[in-house]
């Protein structure tokens, strides 16, 4: 059993299109078309405010498409939105093409999140966006497989720590975060740019959700993790 020393209850909706089925690329325009859609409902459904002004927030709603399936993800505020519109939703459409919703798989829960003192093992299940204009010269920099895990096992506890800061979740003093990652660079489009993004897995002295994204870009289906 594990012994987590630190932990927060994060309330997680996930709601699931399994009828439909798309591209892994095509999760931004599944976020497009619901931000679109209930705008005037809240900003944390596309981070964005009324203004225009970026929500330079952890995401709270992220739009994915996982084994083919459309997947929604709410956290906190995000979890609580979920169910109230999108049980509304009777058809969606990507790039002009309608597909009927006739079933949704709604699933509410809480789960343990934070610190632990035993490691867990969890694998991207979506490319994960590492780097930003500001890290990715130093990564190229770099020589050797080892200096290059070391800066990423360094990122890779920085988005964790930023998902936790972004959600409630808070460590003790004494206690310090350390991942190992196991991963493989890849070429992705992102905006119609070619990116460097990562699959594989990675170990950490931590607790997190399925199917939530870490790095760059998670409100469009980047960096989703599942535990094996």
């Amino acid at each position: 059993m594990t012994n987590i020393t630190t932990t927060q209850q994060l309330q997680i909706t996930q709601i699931k299109f399994p009828e439909i089925k798309l591209q892994t690329r095509d999760a931004h325009k599944l976020r497009g078309y619901f931000g679109n859609l209930f705008k005037e409902h809240s900003p944390v459904l596309h981070n964005h405010y009324e203004d225009g002004r970026f929500r330079y927030r952890y995401p709270e709603i992220q739009y994915k498409v996982l084994n083919k399936i459309p997947t929604l993800i709410g956290i906190n505020e995000g979890a609580d939105l979920l169910p109230k519109l999108f049980l509304k939703i009777k058809v969606i459409d990507i790039d002009g093409e309608q597909y009927p919703v006739d079933t949704k798989n709604i699933e509410c829960k809480k789960v343990e999140t934070g610190f632990s003192d035993s490691l867990n093992e969890y694998q991207f299940t979506t490319l994960w966006m590492a780097l930003n204009q500001k890290n990715y010269p130093r990564y190229q920099d770099l020589k050797s497989k080892k200096e290059k895990d070391d800066m990423l096992n360094s990122i890779l506890v920085g988005h964790i720590l930023s998902f936790f800061r972004n959600t409630g979740v808070e460590l003790q003093p004494t206690e310090r975060l350390m991942a190992k990652v196991d991963v493989q660079e890849k070429s992705t489009n992102f905006k119609e740019n070619k990116m460097i993004a990562f699959s594989g897995k990675f170990i950490v002295n931590a607790l997190l959700p399925d199917e939530i994204g870490l790095g760059k870009s998670v409100s469009r289906g980047f960096g989703s993790i599942k535990r094996i």
